[in-house]
């Protein structure tokens, strides 16, 4: 008997977005790579893990994952490279391939099995593009590299790098002397996730960005019919109640779970009840970022306020932009003397910003909010009227 909780499944819209990723129609940039981006904790990742992958599958594609936040702490060029060996290591005719061709010519049998896969990867004996050829080649199948919060690749120098080597070895595969390589790119943050397609010198440049679905009235039918709760939910109430709650089916996982254990909920307190549980949720953590917000120092807080007004077009140091960090004190009732502007200011402001887990920094000095709650809290507060 299996012990794990059930999923929801949206199995029309992975056979579409693998339809749309790998028939490449004429004109389209599809096969440059495909971006979907999506707020955290709404479901993307379950969907890609459950859905996506299996439907590529389905359609006769080699699946490599990575996923970028799994382990925080681990260089995301480190972990895009880390998935490719793996995948290399389960087909013993490509580690031969790569064997021979890193310079063993003289294969015995289990040479291979001796072929150490750390000499794979960017600026190794074997570079990602001869190691997806051999891949490719061996299985004679369109590779797809699902890449997971791919926006963290372009923080470290090693992500950049392995980004470009994906980029030569696409350029390579589909050719009409392989099989193909697509790049599926999910991210958490519209904004982050178009800095690896927005400009000509990033490595995905003008591949399509899609807004990824949010879950639907479906969703809500298919938890208020499986919620096992002692009373029952309507979807018409849950409904208006999930989009309030941004979209986040574990607000209402939690909440089910609450009252799971109140036994003394009753039939007729009980809708009332999950319905203040969500909202309590969902306050609880907009609570959360307002204090940290509302404990910023007031150069930290107008640097943030900055960012939220200007968006993708945040220049920190320039002219302009100081010249809106001052009318922002100004407008908070702050003076200029005692709150100096100035550019080790701003940086100091920046790296504190950072260490909260309110900013995102690319490694090429480019930042961006790290999560929309944070400039709708601000918009909601006030704290954005007059920039």
């Amino acid at each position: 008997m299996s012990h794990a909780p059930e999923l929801f499944h949206r199995p029309t819209l992975a056979e579409r977005i693998a339809k749309q990723v790998l028939t490449v129609a004429v004109g389209s940039a599809a096969s440059s790579g495909v971006f979907l981006a999506a707020p955290r904790r709404t479901g993307k990742s379950t969907f890609v893990r459950e859905d996506l992958r299996p439907a590529f599958e389905h359609a006769g594609a080699l699946v490599v994952y990575a996923d970028l936040w799994a382990n925080p702490t681990t260089d995301p060029g480190a972990v895009i490279v880390t998935a490719i060996r793996a995948a290399l290591a389960t087909r013993a005719g490509v580690v031969m391939r790569l064997a021979k061709a890193s310079g063993l010519s003289k294969i015995a049998i289990g040479s291979a099995m001796n072929f150490d896969l750390d000499r794979v990867g960017v600026g190794k004996d074997v570079s990602l593009t001869d190691a997806l050829v051999a891949l490719s080649d061996e299985t004679r199948q369109v590779i797809v590299l699902i890449i997971d919060e791919a926006q963290h690749a372009i923080t470290t120098d090693a992500g950049i790098a392995a980004l470009f080597a994906l980029k030569a070895a696409r350029d390579e595969l589909n050719s009409t002397h392989h099989h193909g390589l697509r790049v599926v790119c999910t991210g958490s943050n519209r904004d982050k996730l178009a800095m690896l397609r927005n400009s000509k010198d990033q490595a995905f440049y003008g591949a399509p960005m899609v807004n990824f679905p949010m879950l639907g009235k479906d969703f809500i039918e298919w938890f208020c019919q499986k919620a096992e709760l002692p009373f029952p939910l309507s979807p018409e109430k849950i409904w208006p109640l999930f989009v309030e709650a941004g979209y986040r089916p574990e607000l209402l996982g939690s909440a089910a779970d609450t009252l799971r254990f109140n036994f003394e909920v009753s039939a007729e307190t009980g809708p009332d009840m999950f319905e203040n549980e969500v909202r309590q949720l969902a306050s609880e953590i907009s609570q959360v970022q307002r204090k940290a917000i509302h404990s910023l120092t007031p150069i930290q807080q107008v640097v943030l306020r900055v960012m939220a007004v200007t968006g993708s077009n945040y220049a920190p140091f320039e002219a302009s932009t100081m010249d809106l960090y001052r009318r922002g004190l100004q407008l908070a009732g702050q003076i200029e003397d005692e709150v100096r502007i100035d550019v080790p200011g701003v940086q100091q402001a920046l790296l504190a910003l950072q260490e909260k887990k309110l900013i995102w920094r690319a490694a090429r000095g480019v930042y961006a909010i790290e999560e929309q709650i944070v400039a709708d809290i601000l918009a909601a507060d006030g704290l954005l009227n007059g920039l």
